[in-house]
């Protein structure tokens, strides 16, 4: 009887390890099939991050700058601070994803971009008109790249080219110059004669000469964008010469403006000189202890305009062939009005009001010699 009973037990216990050992392989196959599933799914959503990623590391931009260099505090630098912030934001690495070639002088320009090609970069800009043949050249060379040059216009179909009403920020600035100036003596410092720089010129005297024709300007030109100490001798010949306030266009050599009228404040608080800044707000080129002597700043935004082609670039949507006029209308153009205590409210009204008569067409903002003459005759 044990002997039977034991059997039983035996045959029921076998049956019961067998069940158990097929509900476990079940489990253990379902368990398996959904982690499988799952890497599968983490795989898929890997390629579709990767694919994404991929858009923005398979791009790459860079810029050669002008002999003014990337530092200049002004065009070289609004274009590399675009460039830049451009790379970082679409995780891209400085060296290989974004950056800039410098020049020391004109013959740097061309091997520059040679460089940068070599190294593979997709989209290379000329920052500055000076580069023109450069970029000319080099986009013949390389059909297949993409190249943009700023502040001129050169044919290809492979550059896009980008300018600015320059004259229409120039036109508010000398506005504001002839409001601010006790002495009604005022100055310009051009970099290098041009038609570029003469837009900022003619436009500064056009404003200026709107709020007063009979004020004076003293006009001179550095015949250079990286000569500071010239900078500061012709700054020191104006504000000799009664000019209270001075407007640079001239890159690098404008920050000698800027040493010449901090010294004047140093040396004597109520000197009265100020100067503009142009292409960024250069208002910390002005700090001289607790004065700033940066009345205000014409801003051309490079930086925006060089992300602006980039996103249109690494869209496949690059603007070859076409040529891009940005102005106030575009907000490329504008006034800083950091220094509250120099550019007062008052200037900043009357400012606000040309700037509505530049967007209106009420006022053109002349461009050349002969259209500021004309534009003065009808004053």
């Amino acid at each position: 009887m044990k002997n039977k009973l034991f059997l039983i037990l035996s045959i029921l216990l076998a049956a019961v390890l067998v069940l158990g050992a097929c509900g476990s392989t079940d489990d253990e196959t379902a368990d398996d099939q959904a982690d499988q599933d799952t890497e599968q799914n983490d795989d898929a959503s890997g390629d579709e991050a990767t694919d994404e990623e991929g858009a923005a590391s398979d791009f790459s931009l860079a810029m050669v700058t002008d002999e003014g260099g990337v530092d200049d505090r002004s065009f070289n630098q609004s274009a590399w601070e675009g460039i830049e912030a451009f790379g970082l934001d679409n995780g891209l690495e400085r060296g290989t994803g974004f950056d800039y070639a410098q020049s020391d002088n004109a013959a740097d320009f061309l091997p520059n971009f040679n460089n940068l090609v070599n190294q593979g970069y997709q989209l290379i800009f000329g920052v500055g008109y000076q580069l023109a043949n450069a970029v000319e050249q080099v986009a013949a060379q390389n059909p297949e790249g993409h190249f943009s040059i700023i502040d001129e216009v050169v044919e290809g179909d492979n550059i896009a080219s980008v300018t600015f009403a320059e004259e229409q920020g120039s036109f508010l600035v000398g506005v504001a110059a002839a409001l601010k100036s006790e002495s009604q003596n005022i100055g310009f410092v051009g970099g290098v004669t041009s038609p570029l720089i003469k837009r900022f010129e003619v436009g500064f005297v056009a404003g200026a000469k709107s709020v007063n024709p009979d004020i004076n300007v003293q006009i001179q030109y550095a015949e250079s964008f990286a000569d500071e100490g010239l900078g500061r001798s012709i700054a020191n010949n104006m504000y000799s010469s009664g000019a209270d306030v001075i407007y640079h266009a001239s890159g690098a050599t404008g920050l000698g403006v800027f040493t010449e009228a901090r010294n004047r404040v140093e040396n004597n608080p109520d000197a009265g000189v100020w100067v503009i800044g142009v292409d960024r707000d250069q208002y910390e080129q002005g700090q001289q202890g607790d004065m700033n002597v940066t009345l205000t700043s014409m801003v051309k935004r490079v930086d925006v305009a060089v992300q602006e082609v980039a996103a249109l670039a690494m869209a496949g949507n690059f603007p070859g062939g076409e040529h891009l006029i940005l102005g106030i209308e575009d907000e490329a153009i504008g006034i800083a009005e950091t220094n509250t205590d120099a550019y007062t409210e008052e200037i900043k009204a009357a400012v606000a009001e040309w700037q509505e008569k530049l967007l209106s067409g009420e006022v053109v903002a002349p461009q050349t010699d002969d259209e500021l003459e004309a534009f003065v005759e009808g004053l």
